[in-house]
């Protein structure tokens, strides 16, 4: 007779240490990765740049170091709720699979598949892109903004929400949610999908729980594993949300260039062919290894800290 085999938690630190973990590591994303973010979104969204070091010496001549954390603020009280929910998403959906092992009779059961931890980060992503839809909708309409006339500016984060509100509704503040979401399926599959395979590796070789792995591995682990995000082929992804996040509100139909991510798709590669979809590539490939380093080596340091 067999006999039942109750799965252990993938991560029993709870929701509170979650979202205190998941805050730490988001500040640390943002404050690490803002100025290389900004400079994407410009390269995304604009063709006045010729290339990542022409863009940030404009930045700095004509709008001063302090415009490399344009629209920070909303990232900073977004992007940890972001990582906590990318951190549950992913503990959910590993004990999920996990607990499809034990059913399966497999002898490792948390030993997950890579299709295993690809869907566990896709579904941290899915749960990740409701906050981090309207965030860095707004964060981007700050950091591309200019007082054009006719243009709708905004004075900060609070103001860009009142006043796209008040135009477009919650439509307007999800603006873009559909590419949003290939993105963070996508991506956080690729994104965890590294990390956890290099953790279990390291687990299996060395014979040590989760919590014994050292800071600085968790550091090269998170820098590894942001580029398995970029390199995995969300970039293209992340470009066509900037476009579509940069254009025209839902009420500006006059104003909008594409009615969607097809749309987008098409007339990118209409007037600029596959490199239309990487611009902005290199700065996200330097900044990637710091503020993906050092968001997981903040969470994980923070709950070893609070356990």
């Amino acid at each position: 007779m067999s006999k039942h085999v109750k799965a252990e938690p993938v991560n029993n630190q709870g929701v509170a240490k979650d979202l205190i973990a998941g805050t730490m590591g988001g500040i640390a994303q943002v404050l690490v990765g803002q100025p290389f973010d900004i400079v994407k979104v410009r390269l995304q969204s604009s063709d006045v740049y010729k290339g990542g070091l022409d863009c940030a010496k404009r930045i700095l001549k004509e709008e001063g170091p302090l415009a490399f954390y344009k629209g920070t603020a909303m990232p900073l009280v977004g992007i940890g709720a972001c990582v906590s929910l990318q951190f549950a998403g992913l503990a959910a959906c590993k004990n999920y699979f996990t607990a499809s092992n034990v059913r399966s009779g497999k002898s490792n059961p948390q030993n997950l598949t890579p299709a295993q931890l690809y869907l566990s980060g896709a579904g941290g992503g899915i749960l990740n892109s409701v906050v981090s839809g309207p965030v860095e909708h707004i964060r981007i309409r700050l950091q591309t903004q200019t007082k054009a006339a006719g243009s709708m500016y905004f004075n900060g984060p609070w103001d860009a929400c009142k006043k796209i509100y008040a135009t477009d509704g919650l439509r307007g503040i999800y603006f873009g949610q559909g590419s949003t979401l290939l993105r963070e399926f996508h991506g956080y599959g690729c994104y965890f999908l590294c990390y956890e395979l290099l953790v279990q590796r390291r687990m299996a070789k060395d014979h040590i729980e989760r919590k014994d792995i050292p800071a600085l591995d968790s550091l090269l682990y998170g820098a590894l594993a942001g580029y398995g995000l970029w390199l995995g082929g969300a970039y293209p992804l992340d470009a066509i949300k900037s476009k579509i996040q940069t254009d025209g509100l839902p009420s500006q139909g006059d104003k909008r260039k594409y009615n969607g991510v097809l749309s987008c798709i098409r007339k990118t590669y209409a007037a600029q062919g596959l490199g239309g979809f990487f611009k902005g590539f290199i700065p996200t490939i330097i900044r990637s290894p710091f503020a993906n380093g050092a968001t997981f080596a903040a969470f994980e340091i923070t709950l070893r800290m609070i356990s």
